[in-house]
């Protein structure tokens, strides 16, 4: 048996080889650690592709089975191990556009070299102390150059423990954007998206996740039938001709359900499948960096050129307009504005064109002039970022990238992207990889969810995927999708301030938490607001507009950072409690959402340097001020020994900066 070994010992290693009488070995391997153990071909008497998840000594996933499917390759037979190789590695990569700005990056791999009937196929395991995550290869063999595939994954388990799911799949449905619920894994539905949280008991809680998904075919889970309380992951089919709800984006055209999911020219890899685990919701989303950790590192040589920030939507698609959010953001402390659907047509259409400034009727009469309002930003070291319907962009991009550039655009937002298929997953990260080619920066929105992508292409700095404020949500339903959607990476929620949709989600100290609590490069501010001296708009094709004001707790929105060196989950339960601290440079941010239930929420401020005094600032909901957002304000001293009472009512919430004294 050949071993390559890379930094190997055998305590870190902690890699496992029994014997078995049918197939020589059975293979483990545990993370560094030693808590998370994944083993594969834990079933001798069978010749398919097991595994089998274990957290301590506690078995997650029972004796579960990937299955692959192809008419080139015929992945059945005898089963056989060639050989096996394992390594280890540990490594510290650094970001400037993360919840972390030094990332650990330690596992134990094994890779085991697998023979079924006359089909060659390798499996790469590897065991983190975030979780577990494997992958496999389909290697050159039988003078094949490419092969359709089809990916089954039968996730086994004990009992029917509760998920976190998204809505049932089908045409008009919204998954990634929809709403979830939680119910017993024998009640899931077709589509439900990944992350899918489970709660295995209140010390263990899982994520079954994907990461690196670049050209490839999205995976879902649904109810699966292998045993009685089992999970299928499987990809999905082709699209037609897209059809899309022109309101909500929602697609409406069906997908292959038969048949192979993607081709691919032989040697490939797959994407990762992984499971993150942790002791609760809070150390699960302390460590998504797993899921980045699963991607190669920057293909950016310089990334000098990548600003993260705060963006404001301009609304009125005017230059009058532009030229008054500019002035707003340079003097608070953002760093772009945007303009949003409208300013090249009616973005549903066909006929829109992205080479022109040819405005919407329905949303601006104008004037707008693109290089003017991208002139004047330079001069007050303020971008312009630009949305573009996928429509336009699939058939425009080579034009536009340059013609944009030309402009002095610094960042485009893509709506309404195409996902699920492989063609739809490969033309996405190839625009990201355009795109970086103008050093512009990337907001994908609509159905997207993240897979790791944005370490590879760090000018990938958010997207959507989130039912975030433009739907209303409650702060409840925010307090899922911080610790559900958001293991998987940034999520663009579009913070309302003003609105009146923000007395139907919870409160304006809320409001200002979740610039903290919902982690995002870029964090878009106001969005159904205008800056003072904008223009008034009446087409209410927004909402009920209203100008921002001059409330004191907006400092806190001017002074917030957009990523950070250092996050601690302080308080967490799912759909019902938040709360998030994370600390850039010297400064740390605290933000709070509570859900239905007042509470008393008790501060511990042991994360503080030891031996220094602090000063914080902190913003609670409070009827009795009078001002339009009822937001209080009072300073007080901390340290790492101190411990504050916070008395949080129904729907409300908090947020804080500690600064150094």
């Amino acid at each position: 048996m050949k071993k390559i070994l890379k930094d190997y010992s055998l305590v870190l290693l902690c890699l496992m080889l029994f014997v078995s009488c049918k197939k020589a070995e059975i293979t483990a391997v545990s993370s560094p650690n030693g808590i998370n153990n994944i083993t594969f071909l834990n079933d001798e008497n069978s010749d398919e592709i097991t595994f089998l998840v274990k957290y301590g000594e506690q078995v997650v996933i029972q004796s579960s089975i990937l299955k692959l499917l192809s008419n080139e390759i015929d992945f059945s037979g005898d089963l056989s191990i060639l050989k096996t190789e394992i390594s280890s590695e540990n490594n510290e990569w650094q970001s400037n556009f993360a919840e972390l700005s030094r990332i650990t990056d330690h596992y134990n791999q094994i890779k085991i070299f697998l023979k079924l009937g006359e089909a060659q196929v390798n499996i790469i395991g590897r065991a983190y102390n975030e979780g577990v995550a494997f992958a496999y290869e389909i290697p050159e063999q039988q003078n094949i150059e490419e092969i359709g595939l089809a990916e089954n994954i039968h996730y086994n388990f004990k009992e029917d423990y509760n998920v976190w799911a998204t809505p049932k799949r089908g045409p008009g449905v919204l998954t990634a954007q929809g709403e979830y619920k939680k119910l017993p894994l024998s009640k899931l539905e077709k589509g439900c998206e990944r992350p899918l949280v489970m709660e295995i008991h209140d010390s263990l809680k899982i994520a079954l996740a994907e990461a690196k998904l670049v050209d490839y075919a999205r995976l879902s889970f649904d109810k699966g039938t292998s045993s009685k309380y089992s999970i299928l992951s499987s990809l999905d089919g082709k699209m037609g001709k897209q059809e899309q709800d022109t309101i909500s984006g929602a697609i409406i055209s069906k997908r292959v359900e038969v048949g192979a999911k993607v081709h691919k020219k032989l040697p490939f890899q797959s994407p990762w499948r992984v499971v993150m685990m942790a002791k609760n919701e809070g150390e699960l989303l302390e460590n998504n960096y797993l899921i980045q950790n699963l991607n190669d590192p920057s293909a950016i040589a310089d990334e000098s050129w990548i600003k993260p920030g705060k963006v404001l939507r301009e609304t009125t698609l005017t230059t009058q307009g532009a030229y008054a959010a500019i002035d707003f953001v340079a003097e608070h402390n953002m760093q772009y504005i945007m303009f949003d659907a409208g300013w090249y047509g009616d973005e549903m259409k066909n006929s829109s064109d992205a080479t022109t400034v040819t405005l919407d009727p329905k949303r601006s009469k104008g004037p707008l002039d693109m290089e003017a309002v991208t002139a004047y930003g330079k001069e007050k070291g303020i971008g312009l970022i630009l949305y573009i319907n996928r429509r336009a962009l699939e058939k425009q991009i080579e034009e536009v990238l340059p013609l944009l550039k030309k402009w002095g655009v610094a960042g485009i937002k893509y709506g309404f992207v195409r996902v699920g298929d492989q063609d739809a997953t490969a033309w996405m990260h190839e625009a990201v990889k355009k795109t970086a080619q103008y050093e512009m920066i990337i907001d994908v929105h609509d159905e997207y969810r993240p897979t790791g992508f944005s370490r590879t292409y760090p000018n990938f700095l958010t997207q959507e995927g989130i039912r975030g404020d433009e739907e209303s949500v409650p702060n409840a339903h925010t307090l899922i999708s911080m610790f559900t959607r958001t293991l998987a990476g940034a999520s663009d929620n579009t913070v309302c301030y003003y609105n009146s949709r923000v007395s139907k989600m919870g409160s304006h100290a809320s409001q200002l938490a979740k610039t903290v609590c919902i982690f995002s490069p870029l964090q878009f501010l106001y969005w159904y607001d205008k800056a003072p001296l904008a223009p008034v708009k009446e087409d209410v094709l927004w909402g009920d507009t209203k100008t921002i004001g001059n409330e004191p707790e907006l400092e806190f929105f001017d002074n917030v950072p957009t990523t950070w060196d250092e996050t601690k989950v302080l308080e967490a339960e799912i759909g019902k409690i938040g709360v998030i601290a994370r600390r850039k440079g010297n400064d740390w941010y605290i933000g709070g959402i509570n859900g239905e239930t007042a509470r008393n929420v008790v501060l511990d401020f042991s994360f503080l340097d030891e031996n220094q005094s602090y000063r914080a600032k902190v913003y609670t909901d409070d009827e009795t001020i009078e001002t339009r957002t009822h937001v209080k304000i009072e300073a007080i001293e901390v340290s790492n020994k101190s411990k504050l009472n916070l008395n949080v009512k129904s729907n409300n919430g908090f947020a804080m900066r500690i600064t150094k004294l």
